[in-house]
């Protein structure tokens, strides 16, 4: 093989890998678009998909346009230089051995993503038009000029300031701008009480949004490793190097903050232990090149305590409505991730590029702060103007029913969705976290209620009406236990619902929630011959645990049936027909 043919073949392996990472961080619109929709309510699902596609549309034709040649550009250290249409000469700032056309894919889904991150900040208020404006300005003038100054060639990365793969660049920049959108905007309605306590907003699909993590996790190696853009000269060593670290800090996060809630909520939060990975995920993104393996087990630890209690510090203290916890995963973490390389930056990279630990880890922090002076000047400027001309949030009527409507005309994401019952063989009996509940009497636990209309029925046999609400996971002994003494018709209704206590309190996301409704099943029974009294016995033996939530029985009097086919009335109408 001639030197021309190898030079060639490292050409193409370089340009390969990198259009390879180019695709991982586009399919990472996915992951977000998941994530946001699952940590939000269903009624704005169409319209949390529908700004995630238009970030990435929106932003690659008007990074093409300009936004290339002004992260680019040679003009000057602050501003690279307009470049309509992207036809200028590149090839200075090429990397050894990768085709333009590669290069600028794969940076142009790097600007994607940093619009994408205001999106899950400002959920569920946002006018769409306004939206499509304000993600059109960080992916033409924001994300660029700052990106000039860290990876362009700018005056930051002139004086040593590393971000390997867009802590800063990207998460930092996106979170700072979904900081400040958030707390321009305003809090969603029923988010905070009279006093200013926070309360609890659930997400509809946490399925859905640890789908998105699993995503997001995936696509990061795509992120991070592929920001190597080399697989010769010790390029692919280091995007092994750069897989391991990322990995390591995600896993270390996540598990920390599984424990972290766990000891602070009393259960581990489901959706907080999902931001923790990501919250690793982001904080070793700008050193994951240049730290040792066990920098980046504790560089993943740190970010943990940093997502659960900055999280709470905007939620509590800032009393700024982020419901996907943006703000704690890319603001807080991004800058963490930025300040922590310096801090553990290892000494033969130091070496390597001639500077002492003091010294880069003062850059740091100036290339911090000056991208967030930058990214929230210009975004708050943004959305002043965009408040003040068309408006920035939707109708208080608009908000109450749900974005996909009023914006989008879709009634709603999911149209033939139906529930599924939970089937269990035997009750479940719960336990109990904290101080332990007194154990009631069964006629307690199971309260029956009796109405008894003030008209006189009109069959001549007793016709009673038993519904009752039961557990999800009791339903199939409930069901088999009504089979057993002869019950062979009931209507089943899956429902929502509390009693007078109105639920026991739980958290989600570090805020309690006060009025929890939980799913039950209703089930309807009319009887004639077997006693009610039967009934009612045997759906209390396999609905009582002695805790709250063990269900009610309601008791009514029927005034008549009716069998629409053949015509009968009263107890014949509920009887059995052999069937042949």
């Amino acid at each position: 093989m001639t030197d021309t043919n190898v030079t060639v073949l490292f050409s193409d392996m370089n340009t390969m890998w990198t259009l390879i990472g180019a695709a991982l961080v586009f399919f990472m619109q996915a992951g977000f678009a998941a994530v946001e929709a699952g940590f939000t309510r269903s009624k704005n699902s169409g319209n949390i998909i529908m700004k995630n596609l238009m970030d990435f549309s929106i932003g690659t034709p008007l990074y093409w346009l300009v936004g290339f040649g002004i992260m680019f550009g040679t003009h000057s250290a602050i501003f690279g230089g307009i470049d309509l249409f992207t036809r200028g000469d590149y090839t200075a700032i090429l990397p050894a051995g990768v085709d333009f056309s590669a290069y600028f894919i794969f940076q142009t889904v790097f600007c994607a993503t940093a619009a994408t991150i205001v999106s899950g900040a400002m959920a569920e208020r946002t006018k769409f038009s306004s939206y499509c404006i304000y993600s059109a300005v960080i992916s033409l003038i924001i994300y660029p000029v700052s990106g000039h100054w860290v990876w362009g060639g700018g005056w930051l990365a002139q004086l040593g300031f590393h971000d390997f793969a867009g802590s800063t660049a990207v998460h930092m920049l996106g979170g700072v701008c979904a900081l400040i959108g958030a707390a321009m905007l305003g809090a969603r309605i029923g988010k905070y009480d009279k006093n200013g306590k926070p309360k609890a907003i659930p997400g509809h699909n946490i399925p859905l949004g640890a789908l998105g993590v699993f995503i997001l996790w995936f696509c990061w190696f795509g992120f991070n490793g592929g920001s190597t853009v080399s697989m010769t000269d010790g390029g692919a060593e280091l995007a092994s190097v750069v897989f391991v670290n990322t990995n390591l800090a995600a896993a270390m996060a996540t598990l920390a903050t599984m424990i972290i809630t766990w000891i602070r909520y009393k259960k581990p939060d489901v959706s907080m232990t999902l931001n923790g990975s990501l919250a690793g995920l982001v904080a070793i993104t700008a050193g994951c090149d240049c730290v040792n393996t066990w920098a980046a087990a504790v560089i993943g630890i740190i970010s943990a305590f940093a997502v659960v209690f900055g999280i709470e510090f905007v939620d509590k203290i800032l009393k700024v409505d982020d419901p996907v916890g943006a703000v704690g995963v890319h603001f807080i973490n991004g800058l963490l991730g930025t300040l922590l390389t310096g801090v553990f930056a290892s000494n033969d990279w130091l070496s390597a590029n001639g500077m002492t630990r003091g010294y880069f880890f003062g850059i740091q922090c100036l290339g911090a702060v000056s991208v967030i002076a930058w990214g929230g000047v210009m975004i708050f400027i943004t959305f002043f103007i965009i408040k003040k001309t068309i408006g920035l949030r939707v109708t208080r009527e608009e908000e109450l029913s749900g974005l996909d409507f009023p914006e989008h005309g879709l009634v709603s994401a999911y149209a033939d969705f139906q529930p599924i019952f939970a089937t269990m063989s035997a009750p479940t009996r719960p336990g109990t976290k904290g101080a332990p509940e007194k154990k009631v009497d069964i006629d307690d636990a199971v309260p029956v209620v009796v109405k008894t209309p003030k008209t006189p029925v009109a069959s001549d046999v007793k016709l009673t009406k038993i519904e009752i609400f039961v557990r999800q996971e009791c339903f199939e002994s409930l069901k088999q236990a009504m089979l057993d003494i002869g019950i062979t018709g009931m209507t089943v209704t899956n429902i929502l619902g509390c009693g007078v206590q109105k639920g026991k309190p739980s958290y989600y996301r570090g805020a309690v929630q006060e009025i929890t409704l939980h799913p039950r099943v209703q089930v309807e029974i009319v009887v004639s011959k077997i006693p009610v009294k039967t009934v009612i016995d045997a759906a209390k033996s396999v609905m009582y645990t002695g805790h709250t939530g063990d269900g009610k029985i309601f008791v009514y009097d029927v005034e008549n049936v009716i069998k629409v086919r053949t015509g009968e009335e009263g107890v014949d109408a509920l009887q059995d027909e052999e069937q042949y």
